[in-house]
């Protein structure tokens, strides 16, 4: 392939070079069918070797039980602030909601189209720089379930360990860092993440559910945004987007092959020290966002000594290769996104670029 940008965009995300070369290769023509996989029914036995591989993959890598359910759903994570309440919030009860950044404030209004919302903790008065403290185990007994965000693309944070669950049941947002690092499957009944910044491309979305908790949806459930009916027929109840879950797929072969998900971790863990010590080590010339106890591993939040610098800082990235460091634009100032295909070397030519800007300036 000819020279990638230096892709840092918080989403969607780059793809991993192997993967979009194998893609490339047999995408068009897979396995010498004589058709594009988007072309394969999705009945067919040449897509449901994708399909049933992807699946099985994802339940290696994150040691998913076999007491959980994994699909592949449409309509993004937003859809998901929905079809959660619509499955598990009933009269009378009320969903509770972490507020740790912006997508949380969303889920929250979402969910209040279905029913009782309730705020349990959050960190906005503080600029959303660290992660809430929060009991799980303290919780009404009208709280039909309760929801936090695992890592907030906007400000940079992340939990650095999930919270122990209580007799609630929990449900978790992993759009921007599933696939990154190991889940303790006992403190969660039902995670969900769009596959656009670690997982693959835009257009699948995945979700991992303890059985039990699905069966205990109640409610007029419609088929369409029942999570049972989707588990039952395998993510085969209505055309799955195939495409999306080939690349899938494919991403999911990648990290098997870079070692799982503690060489995958390690790997986040080296790219985002890199970069915390450049900010840390500058003396203030840039600031990073989130307090230093809840700094995350995907997105990367700092800002320059004032906005004109900021501007100049982004525009020279730009002519030297780099994209997406604009920060979000409810919050200005820079982010970089080092998600799992984001290469060690892209990284380090970052932090070379920001210490030579912070000298020239």
């Amino acid at each position: 392939m000819s020279h990638r940008a230096y892709n840092f965009n918080a989403g969607p995300g780059p793809i991993p070079e192997q993967v979009l070369q194998q893609a490339q290769k047999e995408m068009f023509n897979f396995q010498h069918a004589g058709a594009a996989v988007m072309e394969l029914s999705h009945r067919s036995s040449l897509y449901e070797s994708i399909h049933f591989a992807a699946l099985k993959q994802i339940r290696e890598i994150l040691s998913v039980p076999d007491s959980f359910d994994i699909l592949f759903l449409q309509g993004g994570a937003t859809l998901q602030f929905s079809m959660t309440a619509k499955n598990f919030l009933p009269e009378g009860k009320k969903a509770g909601f972490v507020l740790s950044g912006s997508w949380s404030e969303k889920a929250m209004k979402e969910a209040s189209f279905f029913g009782e919302v309730t705020e349990i903790a959050s960190t906005k008065s503080n600029e959303y720089r660290s992660i809430p403290e929060v009991n799980l185990r303290e919780q009404d007994t009208d709280c039909a379930y309760i929801h936090l965000t695992s890592n907030n693309t906007i400000y940079g944070t992340q939990w650095k360990t999930l919270p122990e669950k209580g007799t609630k049941p929990v449900i978790i947002d992993m759009s921007s860092d599933i696939l990154s690092r190991p889940v303790n499957w006992e403190h969660i009944d039902l995670a969900y993440a769009g596959a656009q910044k670690n997982a693959g491309m835009a257009g699948v979305t995945i979700v991992i559910a303890r059985r039990s908790f699905l069966e205990s949806a109640e409610g007029n459930v419609p088929p369409s945004l029942s999570y049972k009916q989707h588990a039952d027929k395998d993510s085969l109840y209505h055309t799955p987007p195939t495409g999306a879950v080939y690349i899938t797929k494919l991403v999911t072969d990648w990290i098997q092959d870079l070692g799982g998900i503690k060489a995958v971790e390690e790997r986040a863990e080296k790219k985002a020290s890199m970069l915390y010590e450049t900010i840390d080590q500058s003396e203030g010339y840039y600031t990073g966002h989130a307090e230093k106890s809840a700094r995350s591993l995907m997105n990367v939040t700092f800002r320059l000594p004032s906005e004109e610098l900021e501007e100049k800082f982004l525009q020279e990235a730009k002519e030297a290769g780099f994209m997406g460091l604009n920060g979000h634009r409810s919050v200005g100032g820079c982010r970089a996104s080092i998600y799992n295909a984001v290469p060690v070397e892209h990284v380090e030519a970052l932090c070379r670029f920001m210490k030579q800007f912070q000298h020239t300036n």
